[in-house]
């Protein structure tokens, strides 16, 4: 994309995105080093944003608070031709893309929570019986050391 100056009737500093979209100015200069709003510099050299920007900012709190990652974020929002702020069609497209994840972590969650009774009660937390962590133990196949880590 670009780095044009919008028209000074259609710019927001970086203050008034933030007060606009609710997100703090870090978080926007977080954005923009992140590649998934990107401003213009007026003559003073300080950053401009395209009103256009609060609707970015709008569906990457969105898919934020759907959990999300940032880099899948971008990468749909790289799908746009020049950058440009997505339609009501655009995110009907975006947030196909992520349903089969949210689907998996929401089947994942559910498995753990109907679980999660069973391991409290029996109060083992044995990681060599523990139905959770470790079923049939075949962590010990793997050799020693920390198995577990959540990738």
């Amino acid at each position: 994309m670009t780095s044009r100056t919008p028209r000074t009737d259609e710019v927001l500093s970086v203050g008034e995105l933030a007060t606009r979209s609710g997100v703090a100015v870090s978080a926007l200069h977080f954005y923009e080093r992140q590649g998934l709003i990107h401003s213009g510099r007026n003559a003073g050299n300080q950053r401009r944003y395209g009103r256009e920007v609060l609707r970015r900012v709008a569906i990457i709190k969105v898919a934020q608070r759907a959990g999300i990652p940032l880099a899948s974020i971008r990468e749909a929002l790289d799908t746009l031709p020049d950058g440009r702020t997505p339609t009501t069609a655009d995110w009907t497209r975006l947030s196909r893309r992520w349903r089969a994840e949210l689907d998996a972590r929401i089947d994942q969650l559910t498995r753990l929570r109907d679980q999660l009774d069973g391991c409290i009660g029996c109060g083992c937390l044995s990681l060599k019986a523990c139905p959770l962590r470790n079923p049939g133990d075949v962590a010990a196949d793997a050799g020693p050391g920390a198995r577990f880590l959540e990738r």
